[in-house]
């Protein structure tokens, strides 16, 4: 990460307030599979955490064979729905749609058209208008969202990247968006990147250690080092929330098969095995230390600062 130079002056206000956290994903659900012990650990810090989902997961799959039912097709929408508020109370989090409406995963070969006015096909530079107003309101000090590729590469996710990286500039721009109210910088961005070789390697080696069986077996066979080991650079420690985010999880019960391989590795092996989330710092406009334990190191909420000098960006 290298600092890079700035041409304007920004001032950032609204310090000595409560840290704020924004969290951008896709679906319902992907809150609480990504970054939800995370999230758990700064609501109980006091910080205040708000997801914006992109999407109401209208064409996802149901995942769960128990619930994988005509009734439950019938009411998908209305099911993710339900589910999101289930799990936006055990997190202890406010949350709102940005209204898009899902691409759905194309799947073939060739791969099929996405559906007229998904939001996989939105214009990104106007589809971020609706986060830039969600910025510009909650003002959160620190973003996460996906890398470029998404996490996996389904059209919302990437898109979700595109919005998010547009909207953080737009928010800032006080030329941008004008009627979404008063400009806001967002500090620091981060994407997810808790889908790392590393990591799984670790729990299938104490997975045997313990005498049972790996869910992980297969997928590091040929699995070989992967460069997202090579982006991480903040590790936070949140173990002691895993429960509570796999409670958060289940909250999305079309989504997760409860016998799965999600949750076929003890807790005790995953809190002892890798006791963090972790993430890449993609773009900081205060002055880092990498790696990092926290996604507000070197934020102090006490003292207003002038950005006009330096930004940090990957």
């Amino acid at each position: 990460m290298a600092p890079m130079s700035s041409t304007s002056s920004i001032r950032v206000d609204g310090f000595g307030e409560p840290l704020r956290l924004l969290h951008v994903h896709a679906h319902p659900d992907d809150e609480s599979s990504k970054g939800a012990a995370t999230t758990a650990k700064y609501v109980a810090q006091g910080v205040q955490v708000l997801v914006a989902t992109c999407t109401g997961g209208e064409r996802g799959s149901i995942l769960n064979p128990k619930m994988d039912t005509p009734e439950n097709w019938a009411r998908i929408s209305t099911l993710r729905t339900e589910e999101m508020a289930r799990a936006k109370t055990i997190l202890g989090i406010e949350q709102t749609w940005l209204g898009y409406v899902d691409s759905g995963l194309p799947e073939g070969d060739p791969l099929p058209p996405l559906p007229e006015g998904c939001f996989g096909l939105q214009d990104p530079e106007v589809a971020a208008g609706a986060l830039v107003k969600v910025i510009r309101e909650f003002r959160p000090h620190v973003l996460t969202t996906y890398d470029e590729s998404g996490g996996y590469p389904h059209p919302d996710h990437i898109m979700c990247h595109k919005i998010s990286m547009a909207a953080v500039d737009a928010a800032a721009d006080p030329d941008a968006w004008p009627e979404h109210g008063a400009p806001w910088q967002v500090l620091k961005v981060y994407y997810h990147m808790g889908f790392h070789r590393a990591r799984f390697a670790k729990l299938d080696e104490l997975m045997h250690a313990h005498g049972l069986e790996s869910p992980y077996a297969e997928w590091l066979k040929n699995w070989e080092r992967d460069e997202v080991e090579d982006r991480l650079t903040t590790f936070v420690p949140c173990a002691e929330y895993f429960p509570l985010r796999d409670h958060a999880l289940r909250a999305h019960a079309s989504q997760i098969d409860p016998d799965g391989p999600w949750f076929a590795v003890p807790l005790a092996i995953q809190q002892a095995g890798w006791p963090t989330e972790d993430y890449q710092l993609a773009k900081s406009m205060v002055p880092v230390t990498l790696p990092e334990d926290d996604l507000f190191a070197g934020i102090d909420t006490r003292n207003p600062i002038t950005l006009d000098t330096w930004s940090y960006s990957i």
